[in-house]
């Protein structure tokens, strides 16, 4: 009978060990195990990052394709949301319409007022659209409105960036991330001492904030780095290079490097050409005119790191989207992929050497560099291809 009863004992802890895992393995503990360890760790995450089961785990859309997608941008005043609307009009809508799954797609624009934004997502929502794309918003000034849609059958898919609404599903780089990559790279870059100016991007948007802690957390580890100055380049290189012309003419100290976020490193570039100073390394990204400037002076870099390319960054959005549209379940609120880091070889193939050093295009890394199809289905509890899915 005790060997009976001991049996039984056992049996109930296997069973209830068994379902304390089961209830731990969702969301980020249901991904891999080296994506957890390169893009998840807790000391390289953004503490506001939403990592939470997603919402839309069991989502069926309230009807079939062809669907129509509201894309509600916050912002269209610099070359990052240009790139991104050339992906958009002469890529993805093409691509999709002609797979029978888009019926059109609804742009609105609300130069940076939540108020605004949230306004055109209601009227979106009115319209009757099946999804909605939001871009490099506030964090959690839609919640509200994100709510509205959820309960009406309407994903919403945070591109670049993300939003505390547990009902949104956000996809970036692991900005706070890509944030330390910056930093360590230019105290690396410059011997780990000397005098650094950052130019953040547009503060109080999630991708810009994430970023700054990051760059600032990295140089903070090195004794010999001292944060001289910080201003903000809007992702803007008119606003960049003026805030950065200002700044040099006020601080006339030594200047070691600037850590910047795209899309201003231009703007950067050219503000330190015009000040007579030497050239300072800066942090550069994928814009094409900043890149040319390296492509023709080998030796002013060693690298760069490539923490949003527009339309590959939008297209991962847009692929997220359309996996769940069509009943994959992603796993988790916030899909991140790693920045990628650029070398002279791969510059010298990509940008021609009569480059312009004013082009205010972008460099693509392409999308299965960035976040391939393979890569994606560690996201999705029933990963498959989108392009195939017949409803």
């Amino acid at each position: 009978m005790r060997k009976i009863f001991r049996f039984r004992l056992l049996a109930l802890a296997g069973l209830m060990a068994s379902l304390s895992t089961a209830a731990q393995a969702t969301g980020v503990d249901e991904l891999p195990a080296e994506i957890r360890a390169s893009l998840y760790a807790k000391d390289m995450m953004d503490p506001a990052q939403p990592l939470g089961p997603s919402a839309y785990r069991d989502f069926k859309p309230r009807k079939g394709p062809p669907w129509t997608i509201g894309y509600a941008s916050s912002y269209a005043g610099n070359t990052w949301r240009a790139a991104v609307m050339d992906r958009l009009q002469n890529e993805l809508i093409p691509k999709w319409k002609k797979l029978g799954l888009i019926k059109e797609v609804i742009v609105t624009q609300s130069n940076l007022k939540d108020a605004s934004q949230i306004q055109q997502m209601r009227q979106l929502i009115d319209q009757g659209v099946d999804a909605i794309i939001v871009c490099c918003s506030n964090p959690t000034a839609l919640n509200q409105t994100v709510k509205v849609a959820y309960d009406k059958g309407i994903p919403v898919f945070s591109a670049t960036g993300y939003l505390t609404s547990p009902y949104a599903v956000n996809s970036s780089a692991n900005f706070q991330l890509g944030g330390y990559q910056l930093g360590t790279w230019m105290a690396e870059e410059i011997g780990k001492k000397g005098n650094i100016l950052v130019v953040e991007g547009i503060p109080g948007t999630s991708a810009s904030d994430s970023q700054d802690r990051g760059v600032k957390a990295a140089l903070a580890k090195y004794p010999g780095i001292k944060v001289v100055g910080s201003v903000a380049g809007m992702w803007t290189d008119q606003v960049a290079q003026a805030e950065v012309q200002k700044w040099l003419a006020t601080n006339p100290g030594e200047l070691n490097g600037v850590v910047i976020q795209s899309a201003s490193e231009l703007g950067g570039l050219r503000a330190l050409k015009q000040s007579g100073r030497k050239m300072v390394p800066i942090t550069i990204g994928g814009e094409v005119g900043a890149l040319c400037y390296w492509r023709k002076n080998p030796k002013y870099v060693s690298s760069a790191i490539q923490a949003w390319p527009p339309g590959d960054d939008f297209e991962l959005s847009w692929n997220i989207m359309m996996r769940t549209m069509q009943g994959q379940g992603p796993k988790v609120q916030s899909i991140l992929v790693e920045p990628v880091k650029l070398t002279y070889k791969d510059i010298e193939k990509d940008i021609a050497a009569d480059c312009s050093e004013d082009s205010d295009k972008w460099h693509s890394v392409g999308i299965n560099r960035w976040a391939s199809a393979t890569n994606l289905d560690h996201f999705f509890l029933r990963p498959a291809d989108p392009e195939k899915f017949k409803p």
